[in-house]
């Protein structure tokens, strides 16, 4: 596992579980590099997820969380940068799946579709599950 920290971002829709996500991390151990949004007024997704891409593309992290409404929309975002693959989770096996499988570098979660403990069971699930590589190499180097 990288010393680098955990970034994080939300919009106003994911700012309370991104809040709780980010105590998550710190009592795992992690390092926690928080880009906001930091309360609940209105927002624009997209400039999070921009600076989570950023951060990583810049080499402050490895690896993210996202958090809006459904997930869905800051993904979008975020996977427009070549150097994220952002996955929405619903579940510990579709984050451990896509941690496996896709290689995944970036959690995104829906404030309003999981629950506190399944996004901090994905949270969990996502940090500690490795890249199977093997025939799965060739297929995420067709990703980007």
């Amino acid at each position: 596992m990288s010393d680098k920290p955990i970034v994080i971002a939300s919009d106003h829709a994911g700012w309370v579980l991104k809040e709780k996500l980010v105590g998550e991390l710190e009592a795992l151990g992690h390092a926690v590099l928080n880009l906001g949004t930091d309360g609940p007024e209105s927002v624009d997704y997209p400039a999070f997820a921009d600076l989570l891409a950023a951060a990583i593309r810049d080499g402050r992290a490895e690896r993210g969380v996202l958090v809006c409404g459904t997930g869905i929309g800051i993904a979008i975002a975020a996977n427009r940068h070549p150097e994220v693959r952002a996955a929405v989770c619903h579940d510990e096996t579709s984050a451990r799946l896509t941690r496996e499988h896709n290689d995944a570098n970036v959690l995104a979660l829906g404030a309003r579709l999981v629950g506190d403990e399944v996004a901090k069971d994905c949270l969990k699930t996502f940090l500690s599950t490795k890249f199977d590589g093997g025939r799965h190499v060739r297929r995420v180097a067709m990703l980007g």
